[in-house]
């Protein structure tokens, strides 16, 4: 059982970078830059990392490309420790309605969220292993609504199939969200309430 205050798989896993004086590559998926800014903060250090963004979830067209130019924004104005770059994959809105197409009735946090994760996710490992990444994760963590274990789990699952290793990893963790809240402030980064899908969307508005 891991304890409080109980080093984490992450934490192992950073440490072992730091002390081996390599800086490997990261591709890092990224749901948004509010997130990606503590992320990135957090793992800069350890990595060269590429920013990917690949959210197909986020309509419309416009709400896609207001999110992914925050991440340049933010890329290219805050300084990290390592080279960071970011990549925004093109618009294919049709990728998310075809998996969360048979869930569509489903609630937030069902298996309509987990086709998305597994989507996302899945574009991330084949790029690591295409581009040949060291590792993959993604910021999705940070978010108090989104479930790390299941994370996890699908990141796993995408480390075997395509050879790339998964950092494991609960960015909300010890203040991270907390964190990328004061980022947002400090950048001006456009901050969503929503994680873009129009079933989600739906969801805030019923409220």
């Amino acid at each position: 059982m891991t304890g409080i205050g109980a080093i984490s798989p992450l934490e192992e896993k950073l440490t072992k970078i730091a002390s081996s004086g390599e800086t490997p590559r990261l591709l890092l998926h990224c749901c948004c830059a509010p997130c990606a800014s503590y992320v990135l903060e957090y793992l800069s250090p350890f990595f060269k990392i590429t920013a990917l963004f690949f959210n197909p979830n986020v309509k419309p067209r416009e709400e896609y490309d207001k999110r992914s130019m925050e991440l340049y924004r933010l890329v290219s104005h805050a300084g990290y420790p390592n080279h960071v770059d970011a990549a925004v994959c093109e618009y294919d809105a049709n990728a998310f309605d075809a998996v969360a197409a048979p869930y569509s009735d489903e609630p937030e946090g069902g298996r309509r969220c987990r086709a998305c994760f597994e989507l996302r996710l899945g574009k991330a490992a084949q790029q690591a292993r295409v581009n040949e990444y060291e590792y993959f994760t993604t910021t999705l963590s940070v978010s108090p609504h989104k479930d790390a274990e299941l994370l996890n789990e699908i990141g796993n699952q995408f480390a075997k199939q395509f050879g790339v290793e998964y950092l494991l990893s609960d960015f909300k963790k010890r203040g991270g969200y907390s964190r990328s809240v004061e980022l947002s402030k400090q950048y001006g980064l456009y901050r969503q309430n929503y994680c873009g899908c129009r079933h989600a969307e739906r969801v805030i508005n019923d409220q």
